[in-house]
């Protein structure tokens, strides 16, 4: 699929194509872990479950069920498809809360509810397009395959990881080869002193289409520098998605459409990648009165 833009009368300027769908109906597998080894502050799981690696893209996603059998944790927890290979699907998981935490403590041979591959993957670029993926932190890990998936299409491929120390680092090596990779870090304890945007800025200039995974804030500054010089961007959102199927709406964020209006759309189901100028980041979490809809919410212009 090739990225194209357009101009309406959004402020935010390019309206870049949106991702494609999912090619293949997600499945729910009870999966062995086969792998596990911690990364810096995160764990890398890796599962077998064939049905979801044969069909998952980057990009998209799976939400695991957590606390086991008799847990009182009701919601799923949705991650980044970190790698497919062989039937195994991999992941990478920052524990946090008490889900993240149990999920990141299963050991081989432990098994854990799976559903996958969901959302819309990263759409390509025409063949040979040169391509900057960036990625904030373990965000990072959702980009060595779509790296690798534009390097066998003829793309030259620039990665920038970049994290707030380097124990919060993820898939730098993995990325180094399949791609040319720059590394920052706020602290100045890996690669270059500063953040991802420092290094975007430098290299933007010599790429034809932007890629991004990370934290929300970064996800805005990438896509704003790519905007601002008429670069088409993707990024992939992190929302919280309870329920990773389109059902909750928990997941919402507002989106400009094509046709120059503003929607809430699901990030699990129109995203999680959606193009880097379309996301309203600012009036993210909120309903604004220009949003379709909100008339009839009673929402009234400021």
């Amino acid at each position: 699929m090739t990225p194209r833009t357009h101009q309406d009368g959004h402020a935010g300027g390019l309206l870049t194509t949106p991702p494609p769908p999912a090619s293949r109906p997600p499945v729910q597998v009870d999966a062995e872990v086969v792998g596990r080894r911690p990364v810096g502050a995160y764990v890398r799981l890796t599962l077998a479950a064939p049905g979801i690696a044969a069909a998952a893209a980057p990009g998209q996603f799976v939400a695991f069920a957590v606390g086991g059998p008799n847990s009182a944790l009701l919601l799923r927890r949705s991650i980044a498809v970190a790698g497919v290979a062989g039937g195994h699907v991999t992941a990478v998981v920052a524990p946090r809360g008490p889900g993240s935490t149990w999920l990141a403590g299963l050991q081989p041979g432990e098994r854990v509810d799976v559903v996958g591959p969901l959302g819309r993957p990263f759409p390509l670029p025409s063949p040979g397009t040169p391509a900057l993926v960036v990625g904030g932190g373990y965000g990072a890990a959702a980009l060595v395959g779509l790296a690798a998936r534009l390097r066998d299409q003829g793309s030259a491929v620039t990665a920038v990881a970049g994290a707030a120390s380097a124990d919060r680092l993820c898939s730098v090596e993995e990325l180094g080869e399949v791609a040319d990779v720059v590394v920052t870090t706020e602290d100045g304890g890996a690669g270059r002193r500063g953040r991802v945007t420092d290094a975007v800025a430098q290299v933007l200039g010599a790429v034809g289409v932007v890629y991004a995974c990370g934290p929300m804030a970064m996800l805005r500054a990438v896509a704003d520098l790519a905007t601002a010089a008429g670069i088409p961007s993707y990024v992939a959102v992190e929302e919280s998605m309870a329920c990773g199927i389109g059902v909750c709406m928990t997941c919402v964020l507002p989106v400009v459409g094509e046709d120059g209006r503003t929607r809430l759309a699901r990030s699990c189901a129109e995203g999680p990648v959606f193009g880097g100028d379309r996301v309203r980041f600012t009036d993210v979490g909120t309903l604004t009165a220009d949003v379709v809809g909100a008339d009839a919410m009673g929402v009234l212009p400021a």
